[in-house]
């Protein structure tokens, strides 16, 4: 059985790798926050884009059921 002081060496060595693997996980995760929230910025512009360009285009497009209904 290992002597007090080489456990407590290992429970701190253990706390300190844990605790380096969060604060990475934690820079990693706010870096896909700063990402996703880039996307949804440029997912709604485009969506606005989208919708503007089909109410300039729907007086010239002719509304009629697909062929297979």
């Amino acid at each position: 059985m290992n002597s007090d002081p080489e456990r407590l060496a290992r429970l701190e060595m253990i706390a300190t790798e844990q605790e380096r693997t969060i604060e990475e996980l934690s820079g990693q995760l706010a870096a896909q926050w700063t990402v996703i929230d880039r996307l949804e910025k440029r997912l709604a512009a485009l969506t606005q884009r989208l919708l503007e360009l089909e109410e300039q285009n729907a007086p010239d497009v002719p509304v009629t059921r697909p062929p297979h209904y």
